[in-house]
């Protein structure tokens, strides 16, 4: 039986979150895999991989609360899998209140904890059920902001060991305090002290991504000496989360409104952690917001 030649991964998270298409994605890069599997049969099924001759190399199974009176027993489950000697990553997929109450109406389902109440009661009753849970996640997702096809790529490039040399991937991604931190950074850096383009009215339309703003923005000798300390920070510090065997990285960089400072400096951060091989995922989360809303900041 080849347990640690069996990659193995568990998908769980709030519903609504994009399990299914957390599944799908994995499903595209061969993986085996399995939904609403009970919890006391996630032994059994790894060891029948684990059994196939090399059939089975990777997997997936995705528990929820569908399982019922069976998902208490998925913590329970994970420590046994691991006592077993199997090697194994948790995915957990989490969103905003607010994000899945709309997917909730859109799709015109009930929420499995609440099927004859508000669907809110239901969100947060599943949050405490499954704190437990993404506590002791490997890999958090906040879809709260993603497409279907994001949210696929993204895991794509999560658990695609072919990219990156090797490396864990690493996702940049620029937001603007006014919208709120994104929930699963790993690191976040405010970079609300530099000078802001908002107050150039020739600059104000664009993001950081134009050249003008960016110009603007490391014109400044404080910007570029902050550059040089915080890229050799990284360069530092990512080598040691690689030891510590993190397959994913998220990097927030924030500023006011998310238009101008932090889109610059996330695409810096991205060319850099590029050259050093890294695999690099760069997103402006709210660069547009305000121009979608009449605003600019």
């Amino acid at each position: 039986m080849n347990k640690q030649g069996l990659e193995l991964i568990v998908i769980t998270g709030l519903s609504g979150a994009g399990r299914t298409q957390a599944m799908q994605s994995l499903e595209d890069q061969g993986f085996f895999c399995v939904d609403n599997l009970p919890p006391t049969f996630l032994v059994k099924f790894a060891e029948l991989c684990a059994q196939s001759r090399g059939k089975v190399s990777k997997a997936a199974i995705v528990c929820d609360l569908r399982g019922g009176e069976f998902f208490s027993s998925l913590s329970e489950a994970l420590n046994n899998l691991e006592k077993e000697g199997f090697r194994l990553e948790v995915l957990f997929l989490d969103a905003s209140d607010e994000t899945l109450i709309r997917r909730y109406k859109e799709s015109r389902r009930r929420h499995p904890l609440s099927p004859q109440g508000r669907v809110l009661d239901g969100i947060q009753a599943e949050r405490q059920q499954l704190e437990e849970l993404r506590i002791r996640a490997d890999n958090i997702i906040d879809t709260t902001n993603l497409s279907a096809q994001q949210l696929r790529s993204q895991v794509a490039e999560l658990f695609c060991k072919t990219q990156g040399l090797g490396q864990m991937a690493v996702s940049v991604i620029s937001f603007g305090f006014k919208y709120g931190i994104p929930m699963d950074a790993d690191l976040v850096m405010d970079v609300r002290f530099l000078p802001n383009p908002f107050y150039v009215e020739a600059l104000r339309p664009f993001t950081g991504e134009h050249e003008s703003v960016r110009e603007y923005v490391f014109g400044n000798q404080m910007a570029r000496e902050f550059m040089e300390k915080y890229l050799d920070l990284l360069e530092y510090i990512l080598p040691n989360y690689i030891k510590e065997g993190k397959t994913h990285l998220v990097i927030g960089i924030g500023c006011t409104g998310g238009q101008h400072r932090s889109v610059a400096i996330a695409e810096r951060v991205g060319s850099f952690l590029i050259e050093r091989d890294y695999s690099i995922r760069v997103t402006h989360r709210d660069a547009t917001k305000n121009q979608k809303r009449g605003k600019t900041r």
